[in-house]
């Protein structure tokens, strides 16, 4: 069973950085995917971004893909999410996640077998 760490969140102004890493216990094969999601008070767990681990990487949205990259260390296991110019509206626990989802439907949170415990980011106007 893969483990997945998170770590990296916390508290940051409006317009500063952050690196989020997801660490797994194991390698997994080139069919998976690894995929960050978050979930703000009150709302539905939403898709930030996935990287297939066979190559190429998916954005929820344009805004999304302009401040945030989902990059891996093949090496260590490790999947990151660096985010740049935060915004209060990013304020959430952050979630990565490894699964085997469609091509066309990586955004499926129900594609995901294995989940990390979160971890929080909060960003201060």
């Amino acid at each position: 069973q893969v483990q997945l760490i998170e770590s990296g969140g916390g508290l940051v102004q409006a317009g500063g950085s952050l690196r989020l890493s997801c660490a797994a216990s194991e390698r997994t094969t080139s069919r998976h995917s690894v995929a960050w999601f978050r979930q703000a008070p009150g709302k539905k767990r939403a898709f930030i971004a996935a990287l297939r681990l066979s190559g190429g990487t998916v954005y929820n949205t344009d805004s999304i893909k302009s401040r945030f990259t989902i990059s891996r260390d093949a090496a260590k296991n490790t999947v990151f999410l660096q985010m740049n110019t935060l915004e209060p509206e990013d304020t959430a626990v952050y979630y990565c996640a490894t699964g085997t989802p469609t091509l066309s439907n990586p955004h499926n949170p129900q594609a995901y077998n294995y989940w990390g415990q979160g971890t929080q980011v909060t960003v201060a106007s």
